[in-house]
């Protein structure tokens, strides 16, 4: 833990200032009805719109000259995608992002902005993945993982830097977990500068991979299914690096259902004036339902995206209004 440590600081300075600080924020009204000092944390405000442009630009600022000449591939369900785009075409980089084909129309126009190609791939996710990763190896290229990559892991990890240094007192961090990259990345942070914060991670109860993971000490085939939280979405890759990871750092664990995602998307609406995407509304979730066990303590939520078209918010949220 201490090498990807070192790896987070010299990422938290060398990725600005493609980078944002972004604000922790107390929320008057989430700590009235929760019963909590809720601080958010408001990484959807980046400027590709979530968290995944720390991971991206800091692998790309590590490539070789070659690999750069040469381009990147990778694969994601949006938001790793946008911001590989954006960290390219700031360095000049070409990219081409293999994507699975149900993803979120407001995702893929979002990387076409950054004139990055676009590779569409029937089946999950899992199966873009598999399909970037064979052409990077066939053709020579750097294939650049959403998660499974230690310089992704590292630019991840300096949001919890971040919020450290705005708030030392944090009891607690609430954090969505997709493959791991985001928690583990983030959880290192955190716990080595200060064991005693817990990072709680939460999960959509649609999509646990990670956490089944967890319980039986291996990654293991999980069965998903649709959920509001896309972004998180997909199999975790054998032998990849955030499992070992996550096992360190994440002290408990919590999956939410679509509804609890739905009705955390529309308190962050109508309490903050914020329309999130359901990943977002993940880690809310879970501090709603473990509310009552960090009464009157100090806890952050990590806000990670908001990359969703308003038609898709509006059906997501209408589940609970």
């Amino acid at each position: 833990m201490t090498e990807l440590f070192t790896k987070i600081l010299e990422a938290h300075e060398a990725i600005r200032p493609q980078v944002a600080v972004t604000a922790l924020e107390h929320s008057p009204i989430l700590s009235r009805q929760l019963g909590c000092n809720v601080l958010l944390k408001h990484d959807h405000m980046q400027p590709t719109g979530s968290f995944k442009i720390r991971g991206a630009t800091n692998k790309i600022r590590l490539l070789k000259t070659s690999a750069r000449a040469a381009g990147v591939l990778t694969a994601s369900t949006g938001n790793h995608g946008i911001a590989v785009a954006r960290a390219g075409a700031l360095a000049r980089v070409t990219v081409t992002v293999y994507v699975p084909r149900l993803t979120v129309p407001a995702k893929l126009d979002a990387i076409r902005a950054f004139d990055a190609e676009i590779v569409m791939i029937d089946g999950p996710p899992f199966e873009a993945e598999r399909e970037a990763r064979r052409r990077a190896e066939a053709e020579g290229l750097v294939y650049i993982s959403p998660y499974n990559d230690t310089d992704v892991v590292a630019g991840q990890g300096t949001i919890g830097v971040e919020l450290l240094a705005q708030e030392p007192e944090i009891s607690a961090v609430f954090v969505t977990v997709g493959a791991g990259g985001l928690a583990g990345g983030l959880g290192t942070a955190v716990k080595t500068v200060n064991p005693h914060v817990r990072v709680i991670g939460v999960w959509p109860e649609a999509s646990p991979c990670m956490l089944r993971a967890l319980e039986v000490g291996r990654i293991v085939p999980v069965e998903e299914h649709p959920t509001l939280s896309d972004a998180t979405a997909g199999a975790i890759e054998p032998g990849s690096i955030t499992f070992p990871i996550c096992q360190a750092v994440i002290d408990d664990c919590v999956a939410v259902s679509e509804s609890e995602i739905a009705a955390a998307m529309w308190r962050l609406a109508d309490s903050e004036h914020l329309m999130v995407e359901g990943a977002a509304g993940v880690a809310l979730a879970g501090l709603t339902r473990l509310a009552a066990a960090h009464a009157g303590r100090k806890v952050a939520v990590v806000i990670c995206g908001r990359n969703i078209g308003l038609d898709n918010f509006i059906a997501a949220v209408s589940r609970v209004r």
